[in-house]
């Protein structure tokens, strides 16, 4: 009887990893990592340790979008095609799966006992905060601003925040940075949501007004729905997840009409407001503060930018449409 082998094949390890390698091989903006090296001005982590750190939250989050991408019945990331669309659903499911585990083993060969109860806890949180985005899209129940805030902390403040903690547990800082990384998650987050519906570049990399198609209760969509709670129209778009970009052009116009995107770009300048308050209360931090105002969505009645061009701005009952991206 042959007895398996400590450690996989070279040759097995590639392929039940290629989602993964996949994904890898178009990255996206490495903001994170940016973030990373922007904390560890006031952290102060030694660099081999930092590596580690980094490399586990990148493959956390690229094991993230795997599952995400599945969950949400995502065509595009980044422009291409999804990955459970080329690999299956049961290989990419696994493979992020797999990635997890992988992370686990590299944060391992840091010798402190803190790292794994930081880890397990943020893991706890991000399959907290996306379990409770599930289930308000799959049960058609709006959440309040709130409920949405506290979601966003759980689940996209989570990788953040738990690099945070890891450099944290490597280094002797013991100053508390989770109200700073909660506030740039926030931002990330609603304007991640913003853009979704309002960008022609954000169409390009992840398809025409995705979150509509998604069903999901994003922030635009959570405000207009109770900036109008006498009208269902949009609510009964939503739950019909539509394909057509004619409907949706007609969801974003009824958003329009609630001034949903001017409430947005409002909360964004406040958020942005106080993290930039918040670095300066915590000594300063130029890469940070310049890294945070990158991130700045400009008011569309004053200028643009190649980052922000917007879909379309018209009212119920306008004749006036531009295209729909192609």
């Amino acid at each position: 009887m042959t007895i398996p082998t400590k450690y996989p094949d070279s040759h097995n390890e590639a392929a039940l990893l290629e989602p993964y390698t996949y994904i890898c091989s178009n990255p996206g903006k490495e903001m994170r990592t940016e973030l990373i090296e922007a904390f560890n001005i006031w952290i102060k982590v030694p660099q081999e340790q930092l590596a580690i750190i980094n490399k586990v939250v990148k493959m956390l989050h690229t094991a993230s979008l795997l599952v995400d991408d599945i969950e949400d019945d995502s065509v595009l990331r980044r422009g291409e095609p999804v990955a459970h669309k080329i690999f299956g659903v049961p290989a990419t499911i696994n493979c992020a799966n797999y990635v997890y585990f992988l992370a686990l083993a590299e944060l391992n060969k840091i010798p402190n006992p803190k790292m794994l109860s930081i880890f397990t806890e943020e893991l706890l949180s991000l399959h907290r905060g996306q379990g409770m985005e599930l289930l308000w899209r799959d049960s058609l129940t709006c959440p309040t601003e709130d409920e949405y805030i506290a979601m966003v902390n759980d689940k996209t403040g989570g990788l953040l925040r738990l690099a945070v903690k890891l450099m944290q547990a490597a280094s002797d800082c013991q100053e508390d940075y989770v109200r700073m990384v909660e506030l740039i998650g926030i931002h990330f987050q609603i304007r991640d949501d913003y853009l979704n519906l309002q960008s022609s570049q954000y169409s390009a990399n992840k398809g025409f007004c995705e979150d509509l198609t998604e069903g999901k209760f994003s922030f635009p969509i959570i405000h207009s729905l109770r900036a109008d709670p006498t009208s269902r129209k949009l609510l009964n778009i939503l739950k019909q997840k539509p394909t057509e970009p004619e409907l949706k052009v007609y969801a974003v116009s009824l958003m329009n009409a609630t001034k949903t995107f001017e409430y947005c770009r409002e909360k964004l300048a406040y958020y942005e407001s106080c993290a930039l308050e918040e670095v300066r209360r915590l000594g300063g931090n130029p890469r940070l503060e310049k890294i945070i105002s990158k991130l700045s969505i400009p008011d569309p009645n004053v200028e643009t930018n190649k980052d922000f061009v917007p879909v379309f701005a018209q009212t119920p009952g306008s004749n006036k449409r531009k295209a729909v991206p192609e």
